[in-house]
């Protein structure tokens, strides 16, 4: 039987189960005599389904009323179909609520079909390194399966992984949609090629392969050894257009746009009052009982719990009981610290632990906002302890007073000699930094653990962490606080229920970094990017967002009503091109504008077959008709608008009077930062509109912005890792870079390039960084294709050392199966060895990618070390680390230090990593952010 990984993101074909359990169930009724039959199988495969894997992320995909892309390929598709009975029909509406009430994610879009959701929501998740189970009777789905996605059938508990597609068909997962062009399927009404059936398209795929090769090798047909084979080759020259016309209707799309990634679709806690009311009506009585007592999803047999990182089969999963997870985490050994005596002897066990690990409890996420509520500690597997602060229903006398408790914390928790360890500590950092506590001795963050070990390996958050290496579900906090606008802060939760929870929080730390740990010091490169990179940065970051960026939101507010203004006269204007009114964000009234009434040329469709008017399309149709001109201004000041200069001003603390962002280290596969609330990252600098936003980002009085920026980085990086003598000559001789890859690709000396030529050059540098095809290339230049080949030839005759360079990093990519960064940390991609085509293109696209930009944020990221512990040295305010964005840092310093600071700042940035070039950093000063970049 195939192997299921532990804890796959699972995804439900809604639609094939709906139809499945209304023929497969009786016609069962509720005593109104409203049919229930459908909704009852269908929630029984489901329960089964979640108690057996319990994951983390999943998602029941329903088919979208009307009609698909499909039906315009091809008027029959599935026109045998009857019209859905009316008794299914009914079910359908109260089936979609008790799916979302159980807690699961429900995805309905239109124009498309539930199978092309979920094969694009398959391949993102495989190519995030994430495993993938879909649950479907349909054999179309078996061109999905690969060695990462899984499918099961629940009415028989039958698992596909890619060898038992090829012993059930005959042929492997990338034939299937060959296989079903050539035989057709009745079910859905695809034609197929006249003549042949199951065996002979078999016989046709295993002799000579797929449809492209069959039609490129008609006369090889007479040879192979099946009935009619002689007759064949005319049979299928007849029908070519049939045949490529049902191979496009059984291609389940993998590109859909859809407004989710597969890492949202967490499960979540059920509803239980929505549960009751829909069991209640439709008289699902041994259901609701399990609702009521709160074990809907809960395995009364014990199944369902994974051994972490090892993968098994589906039987082996389920046969795994819970007991022994309960077991290995014993909870009976943790502690409430609610007396003076108990107090003490913790502190004492603390003092004397090698390495402890810890957790505080919030009532919030603000970490400038949030009150501390308690503490917990871990000193050993099993012996955790909880402190509670400021419950609120606790007498006095029951708990310790905060102030005097953090007191006497506070050597304990700012002793360097004192080993700690916790779950993203950055968060914690920042409580304790309220109740002037300086968090140190933070040697281990098993998020970061998790993250360098394998950064596309699954969520990094306790609860999967802890479910990955430990094979335990933790307590979440839905459980004991409840959800939506009744749910309880954590200074209002039962202390036996507070005590539980965080204690277990600590004791699932320390027993994660018992299990990380071992596996990180195998490698010296992922140690070293641990130890001086990863760990180093969290108090930086801390410093960082604590510090926040002084935004002046009269600048904002100005901007906010010039775009409506403008906004106005775009409406206007557009209303005028049109000759009448509509809606200028209605996709459907613009579509009829452009495509109905004033004939602009479809240049992309959409899934559902409708005229795209995407931005890359209106951009393309800008260049001859005024109307989309005019439509991409407008959505681009509306985003403005709403993104920045409406939200930013109500973002502002006001306690600190600052905006402050959140940093986060471990979601990029990359090693890149990344931020929220507000992203600071995606600021856009394309036009001055979008330049107008910096300059609200201003300095205090008395400092002035400074922008230090890394010049042309990736490119730098790419002339260490290639060598290639071109490009190091270049950088070496401080030439610019793109003008001296102009005169080289176009064979005009330095002096005589043109603007034209530049801009081309730095195409083609930069697309060979993201490996970008002719075809890209030449789309983004607007010159034919073979021209932009061209280009890339001579481009590559020029700096051979590129060439080589990625074809080693392809190579590399398929071997071990990941690429590394200057400094060691891994990316792995798992497809780079796949035999899909289109994957392992996209995986080897990233593999020469992933290197350069992976060791631009570990330089930055050993620059912000650098430049932190200087700014520290300093003891006095005069430089601070206000913003982190991509290659560029952004400080306050004072005016009396301007210079000194920024020849300091620039010193630390081009010494934080040695490469055969010279990396280069542009420094400005402005009185804002705009000036100084």
């Amino acid at each position: 039987m195939a192997q299921i990984v532990e804890n796959p993101l699972i995804l439900v074909d809604g639609s094939s189960y709906l139809y499945r359990a209304y023929h497969a169930f009786p016609p069962l009724t509720n005593s109104a005599g409203e049919p229930t039959g459908a909704m009852y199988g269908v929630l029984n495969m489901l329960r089964s389904l979640l108690l057996q894997y319990q994951p983390s992320h999943v998602a029941v995909v329903f088919d979208a009323k009307g009609k698909t892309f499909r039906d315009e390929l091809f008027a029959e598709y599935k026109s045998h179909r009857p019209p859905m009975p009316d008794d299914l029909r009914t079910q359908i509406e109260p089936l979609h609520k008790m799916v979302k009430a159980m807690g699961l994610p429900l995805l309905v879009t239109p124009g498309v079909e539930a199978d092309d959701v979920i094969g694009t929501l398959a391949l993102e998740a495989e190519m995030a390194g994430h495993p993938v189970l879909i649950s479907t009777g349909d054999k179309d789905m078996a061109q999905l399966v690969t060695p990462n996605v899984t499918l099961i059938n629940t009415m028989n508990n039958t698992v596909l992984g890619p060898q038992e597609v090829c012993d059930k068909y005959g042929i492997p997962p990338e034939l299937i949609i060959d296989f079903l062009a050539l035989m057709g399927d009745a079910s859905d009404n695809i034609p197929g090629v006249p003549g042949v059936g199951e065996k002979t398209a078999q016989a046709l795929l295993q002799g000579l392969g797929r449809l492209d090769v069959l039609y490129d090798n008609l006369g090889s047909i007479a040879t192979l050894s099946f009935r009619g084979a002689k007759t064949m080759a005319a049979k299928l020259e007849q029908n070519k257009e049939i045949a490529y016309l049902s191979y496009k209707l059984a291609t389940i799309k993998t590109n859909v746009e859809l407004e989710v990634s597969y890492a949202d679709l967490n499960m979540s806690a059920p509803d239980i009052d929505v549960l009751q009311q829909l069991f209640k009506r439709y008289e699902f009585k041994r259901w609701l009982a399990d609702v009521e007592t709160g074990a809907w999803l809960e395995n009364k047999k014990g199944s369902g719990v994974k051994t972490a990182g090892v993968a098994k089969s589906a039987s082996a999963v389920a046969e795994k009981p819970k007991a022994a997870a309960e077991a290995m985490l014993p909870q009976d050994s943790y502690v409430a610290i609610l007396d003076e005596d108990t107090f003490v002897d913790w502190l004492q066990r603390l003092k004397k632990a090698n390495v402890f690990a810890f957790d505080t409890e919030t009532d919030g996420l603000d970490t400038l906002s949030a009150n501390l509520i308690g503490l917990s500690f871990a000193i050993a597997p099993g012996e955790a302890a909880y402190l509670p602060v400021a419950h609120d229903y606790l007498d006095a006398p029951a708990q310790l007073d905060r102030a005097s408790v953090l007191e006497r914390l506070k050597l304990l928790l700012e002793d360097e000699k004192v080993l700690k360890v916790g779950q993203n500590l950055k968060f914690d950092m920042g409580v304790l930094a309220r109740y002037g506590i300086n968090l140190r001795g933070i040697a281990y963050d098993t998020m970061l653990e998790s993250y360098v070990l394998d950064s596309v390996g699954g969520r990094h958050d306790m609860d999967n962490l802890a479910d990955r290496y430990l094979g335990h579900k933790t307590i979440t906090f839905e459980e004991i606080a409840g959800k939506g606008k009744n749910q309880l802060t954590f200074n209002q939760i039962a202390l036996a229920q507070a005590a539980l929870y965080a204690a277990e929080d600590a004791d699932v730390t320390l027993r994660l970094h018992l299990a990380m740990w071992p596996q990180l010091k195998q490698s010296a490169e992922l140690l070293r990017v641990f130890n001086e990179i990863d760990m180093p940065l969290v108090p930086v970051l801390s410093h960082i967002e604590r510090t926040g960026v002084l935004i002046d939101p009269a600048i904002l507010s100005v901007h906010s009503q010039e775009l409506t203004k403008r906004l106005g006269e775009l409406e206007i204007q557009a209303h005028e091109l049109a000759g009448e009114p509509f809606n200028l964000v209605s996709l459907k009234q613009l579509q009829a504008i452009l495509y109905e009434k004033q004939k602009l040329p479809v240049l992309k469709k959409t899934p559902g077959g409708a005229p795209s008017t995407n931005e890359e399309v209106l951009a393309e149709l800008a260049l001859d008709y005024p109307l989309p001109k005019v439509i991409l201004e407008y959505r681009g000041l509306a985003k403005l608008k709403t993104t920045y200069t409406d939200k930013l001003p109500l973002m502002i603390n006001p306690v600190s009077g600052r905006v402050h962002t959140s940093y986060h280290q471990a979601v990029t596969a990359t090693g890149r930062l990344s931020s929220s609330d507000p992203n600071l990252q995606n600021i856009p600098v394309r036009n001055d509109e979008d330049r107008r936003i910096r300059q609200a980002f201003i300095a205090p009085e008395g400092y002035r912005i400074v922008a230090a920026d890394y010049s042309q980085i990736e490119l730098r990086i790419m002339a260490h890792l290639s060598q290639d003598a071109g490009l190091l000559k270049a950088f070496a001789e401080g030439k610019d870079i793109h003008r001296a890859t102009a005169a080289e690709v176009f064979g005009v000396p330095l002096d005589k390039v043109a603007s034209e030529q530049r801009r081309s050059a730095k195409a083609i540098n930069f697309g060979l960084i993201y490996g970008m095809s002719a075809f890209g290339l030449a789309r983004q230049l607007g010159v034919p294709r073979g021209e932009a080949q061209r280009y890339m030839d001579r481009y590559f005759e020029r700096y051979p050392g590129v060439l080589d360079y990625m074809e080693r990093t392809r190579q590399q990519a398929a071997e071990q199966g990941y690429v590394t960064t200057l400094d060691g940390r891994r990316l792995y991609l798992p497809d780079a060895r796949s035999s899909n085509g289109m994957r392992r293109k996209a995986a080897e696209r990233a593999a020469i990618n992933a290197p350069m930009q992976g060791t631009a944020a570990d330089i930055i990221k050993r620059a912000m070390i650098e430049v932190d512990a200087w700014i520290q040295e300093q003891g006095q305010p005069l430089v601070r680390m206000i913003m982190q964005v991509h290659d560029e840092l952004v400080f306050e310093v004072h005016e009396s230090v301007i210079d000194a600071s920024s020849q300091r700042i620039r010193e630390l940035m081009e010494g934080s990593m040695a490469l055969a070039v010279p990396l280069k950093v542009d420094v400005g000063v402005g009185a804002n952010w705009d000036e100084a970049h």
